[in-house]
Order: C-alpha cells, then sequence, then structure tokens
C-alpha cells in the first residue's frame, strides 16, 4: 500500500470512529468469504458497518477518537463494527457469533466507555432505538384508548339492558 493510499484510509477510518457512538472489535479468522459477505449484509440492514483495515492503521486513526479505547484490543485479525444506533452493531455482532464460532468478539467501546465481552452482550440485549420508540408511542396512545372505552361502556351497558328488557317482554 503506497503512503498516499495509507494516509486516506487512516483519514477514512478516522471519521468513521469520530462520527461512531458504539465500535465493536471481533476476531474473524477462519470465516468464509461467504460468511463474511453475510456479516456485511447483516451488519447494513441493521444500520453499522463492518470494517477490516490493517491494525496499526487503526491504531493512528483512533487517536483523537471517543472510542480511542479499543486500540489495545487491535491485535490479529480484526474487524471492526460501527453503528450510530448504540444497539445496532452489538446485536447484529451477538447473534453472528451464536451461529459462527470462528467470530469471536474481544470487547468495543460505547463513546468513552470501554466494553469488555459481557458489557457487549449487555448492550446487545438492550432493545434499538426503534423499538424504544414504538413502546413509548404505545405508552403515549395507550391512556387515550382506555378514556374511549370509558366513554363508550355506559352507553353499552346501557343499551344491554334495555335488549334484556325488550327480550323478556316478547317471551312474556
Amino acid at each position: 500500500m503506497e503512503r498516499a493510499a495509507k494516509k486516506e484510509a487512516v483519514e477514512q477510518l478516522n471519521e468513521v470512529f469520530k462520527t461512531t457512538s458504539v465500535a465493536i472489535v471481533a476476531h474473524y479468522s477462519g470465516l468464509t468469504v461467504a460468511q463474511m459477505q453475510k456479516l456485511r449484509m447483516q451488519m447494513k440492514q441493521a444500520g453499522a458497518s463492518v470494517k477490516v483495515s490493517k491494525n496499526r492503521l487503526a491504531k493512528i486513526a483512533l487517536e483523537g477518537t471517543d472510542v480511542a479505547a479499543i486500540g489495545s484490543l487491535l491485535k490479529g485479525p480484526t474487524v471492526i463494527a460501527t453503528s450510530n444506533d448504540p444497539v445496532a452493531a452489538p446485536k447484529v455482532a451477538i447473534d453472528f457469533a451464536k451461529a459462527n464460532e470462528k467470530f469471536v468478539i474481544l470487547g468495543g467501546s460505547m463513546g468513552k466507555t470501554v466494553l469488555n465481552v459481557d458489557g457487549v452482550k449487555a448492550l446487545a440485549s438492550l432493545p434499538s432505538l426503534d423499538e424504544l420508540r414504538g413502546k413509548i408511542v404505545g405508552l403515549i396512545v395507550a391512556p387515550a384508548t382506555k378514556l374511549a372505552q370509558l366513554s363508550n361502556a355506559p352507553a353499552a351497558k346501557l343499551a344491554r339492558v334495555i335488549q334484556a328488557h325488550a327480550s323478556k317482554g316478547e317471551a312474556a
């Protein structure tokens, strides 16, 4: 790789690290090309991305970013998964690691907070931003639905009582 290409790669990685909220580091040796493509596709669908780069260049790119703590994890054949949603990359990485034993999660970073493997698993178990938004909307809508049901309930009960009396009158 030429010096200019290395410089450009470092700049691109630095920009990714500056804009990401979470970065997960994993070993990927032994994975097939098809498995790596599947990982990339799953990350993309979740709104995350996967980068494979030289560890030395990645360490240089990490300088001055919030996720600089993952530099110590960059040893051997590593892949770095990043996302703006703090749950997207960890969730996909954990699911992929369950299906592929050669994909080993080493740790990560959420902002300036360093995460070990258990921290990544805990982050993956949280609901995503979209799920949280759905729950909040459900909580906001629920009281209005209950009010509508309560306002209709007395009229419905009255109608049932009248119907019952009318049925008795017809039977007699």
